[in-house]
């Protein structure tokens, strides 16, 4: 399974240098099983630059939503194979208490937000709503959940031949507890993170921060390694980073952390343009 990044919600650019490290695109996640089945896992900017390298034969994406927050929904416009009527594209995400979930896109892919209609999309489209029965996409066995975040909100599990992978990208898990209590078994998200090959976690805040947006739906880089001892993740990989966080604050925050926890799996922040590879 191989796991590329093309938009974290990374750091702005330090001043004086002229590259943004860990990116500056929003949440966008492509994997790509190892018998082709390709999964992309929310649908911001980073979409658009992904669409460049689809490959031409493509006929089949699946597109899994988190949420609707529009830092994750804003290249689905500009996805290329919406316009392709050779590629079959499924959506999959919550829906809210009163509507669907393609009742809900419909209310962004249209005037005045958007000029094409989800109606008049040019692909075989097909919208799912995510639910807490497992499905199977391709090699994948998927599940999704329901965790803490403002909205209707889930995280997704990705099981296959090579490996396992867990995305929460906007999830607090602490909420309402001062700490993170060694029973696991009550914490939003443990069902989707537990025992997982990599687990792609909100890393928003430094603690300071946190402190004075409890209830915002995010996690500080200290919870989101907590989060990942907890759940006895094999290997962590921080995201949906704070935006006015520059590329050092960021490499301070992490240095600082895995001094202070210590943790015995690696700690690897995730960065736009690159690959991680789960399993052979």
């Amino acid at each position: 399974m191989k796991v590329k990044f093309w938009g974290t919600r990374g750091s702005l650019a330090t001043p004086g240098k002229d590259t943004v490290k860990f990116g500056g695109n929003t949440s966008c996640v492509q994997v790509l099983g190892t018998q082709g089945t390709m999964i992309v896992l929310d649908a911001g900017t980073g979409m658009r630059e992904m669409s460049r390298y689809l490959p031409s034969n493509l006929k089949r994406v699946d597109v899994l939503l988190t949420h609707l927050h529009m830092d994750h929904i804003q290249g689905l416009g500009f996805f290329a194979p919406f316009y392709n009527r050779n590629v079959e594209v499924h959506l999959w995400g919550p829906r809210s208490t009163t509507r669907d979930l393609r009742g809900r896109l419909m209310r962004y892919l249209s005037p005045p937000l958007f000029p094409v209609h989800l109606r008049d999309l040019e692909c075989r489209l097909f919208v799912h709503d995510a639910s807490s029965a497992d499905v199977q996409i391709g090699e994948f066995r998927v599940s999704s959940r329901l965790i803490c975040h403002p909205g209707s909100t889930v995280g997704y599990r990705l099981v296959g031949p090579s490996g396992s992978l867990a995305y929460m990208p906007d999830h607090e898990p602490a909420i309402g507890s001062a700490r993170l209590l060694p029973d696991r078994d009550w914490i939003s998200g443990s069902e989707i993170a537990r025992e997982v090959d990599l687990l792609i976690h909100d890393s928003q805040y430094t603690d300071e921060e946190y402190a004075a947006r409890v209830g915002w739906g995010h996690s500080s880089m200290k919870q989101a390694m907590e989060f990942a001892r907890m759940n006895e993740a094999r290997h962590l990989a921080p995201f949906h980073y704070d935006p006015s966080h520059g590329d050092d604050a960021l490499e301070t925050m992490l240095n600082e952390n895995i001094a202070a926890m210590n943790p015995a799996f690696p700690v690897t922040p995730a960065r736009e343009g690159e690959t991680m590879v789960i399993g052979s």
